[in-house]
């Protein structure tokens, strides 16, 4: 059985009292960027009236805001290897954002969230960390929405969060109402039923999801909630509705990346196969043909890939060896020209300790992203990997040209 009741204390954010079988939940909507609802969450946990807190953190973020040195211990190779380069550079560019917020209205987004975490270490009480993690987030709005608006979505994001070094008062008002990727994705998500559910709607359910798995057995009898006031109605309505006594297998589809179409990983296997073709069929008609097909195919892949490193501002070797490896890496699509070229330049500009250190505080500002020869290393891969798709795409279209002319 379950019941409700909203409140909105005017010294305080928005709540909601709620009952759920032997649970009296208080629902606190917070405004992350906040010093009052900091002081909020501080007060409530120390009345006494708590026997557990649950949060709108996910295990990773969680991690890095207890162990903000993490990032000193990570692999760059490995990351870009596993093929989550771009993945870290987004996470890097919504923390720089955070950062200027913090800078802007002097308080850090999520201060309510430490403050939670604080208070209830001080008074021992169990903390139940309940958001869906940050990466297979992103994922699920990435995939959310048809291929050809992805590109909107990521120029929007990077344009967002890295281009300015100012954050206005309209986007921190934004941000009191929802978090750092809400805030971001808003003008989408509002135009888009799947970047909605995908962002905003499936967390709204994943938490309530939670906090059954946790507490399905109401060990704890009475819980406070720390969310962003932008959930605190869904999240409630989760709630009062049909919870599984094992939720274990709605938690698991909700953390499934859905699988992208089979067709866009063929491509770079028929480009290959058609290029191929075109060199085979401009040496069967003439050997010169042949050999202008060839130097024109690694001139344009070649220049374009190393093009994206020299923009990187990447080591003067790092740039030379893209340039030669990109004409062979485009026809071998198991392995990038972004990969060699991060290769190399870690081999000729190994990252040290200060930059993984002072890695977060680096990419605030958007010359810092060249700075730091970590971030620099995701540039490195990811405009050297541009590069060679455009040289890619351009030098097959020279070569039917040339066959067809």
């Amino acid at each position: 059985m379950t019941s409700t009741s909203i409140s909105t204390d005017f010294n305080g954010g928005p709540r909601e009292e709620l009952h759920k079988y032997d649970t009296h939940y208080t629902l606190l909507g917070t405004a992350h960027v906040s010093k009052a609802s900091a002081d909020e969450v501080r007060e409530l946990i120390r009345s006494g009236e708590f026997d557990a807190v649950a949060i709108e953190l996910c295990p990773g973020r969680l991690r890095s805001m207890q162990d903000p040195d993490a990032l000193a211990r990570m692999d760059l190779f490995q990351v870009i290897r596993e093929g989550k380069a771009g993945m870290v550079a987004a996470s890097l560019a919504l923390g720089a954002f955070q950062q200027r917020v913090a800078e802007e209205s002097g308080i850090a987004p999520g201060a309510e969230m430490k403050a939670a975490l604080e208070e209830a270490e001080a008074l021992d009480l169990p903390v139940m960390v309940i958001d869906r993690d940050i990466g297979i987030t992103l994922k699920r709005v990435y995939r959310s929405v048809p291929w050809w608006q992805r590109m909107n979505l990521i120029s929007g994001l990077m344009a967002s969060l890295v281009s300015k070094e100012k954050v206005s008062a309209e986007e921190i008002e934004k941000l009191k109402q929802g978090d750092v990727l809400e805030s971001t994705f808003t003008e989408f998500a509002e135009e888009s039923e799947h970047l909605y559910q995908a962002l905003i709607a499936e967390r709204d359910h994943y938490m309530a999801l939670r906090l059954a798995q946790e507490n399905g057995d109401s060990r704890y009898k009475r819980v406070l909630v720390v969310i962003g006031a932008g959930h605190l109605k869904g999240m409630a309505d989760n709630l009062r509705g049909h919870l599984p006594a094992d939720p274990r297998e709605q938690l698991h589809l909700l953390e499934q990346t859905p699988k992208g179409s089979r067709w866009p990983k063929l491509i770079p296997w028929i480009i290959m196969l058609l290029v191929l073709t075109g060199f085979a069929i401009g040496f069967s008609r003439n050997t010169d043909l042949g050999l202008q097909l060839i130097l024109e195919w690694v001139l344009i892949n070649g220049t374009l890939a190393a093009l994206g490193t020299l923009i990187a501002t990447a080591h003067p070797l790092t740039i030379i060896g893209t340039f030669f490896a990109a004409p062979f890496t485009s026809l071998n699509p198991t392995i990038g020209a972004g990969m060699v070229a991060a290769a190399i330049e870690i081999a000729m500009r190994k990252p040290t300790v200060g930059d993984f250190s002072n890695l977060r505080q680096d990419v605030v500002a958007l010359r810092g992203w060249w700075r730091n020869r970590v971030s620099r290393t995701l540039l490195v891969f990811m405009l050297a990997t541009l590069g060679s798709a455009a040289g890619t795409y351009l030098g097959g279209f020279r070569i039917f040209g040339q066959l067809t002319g």
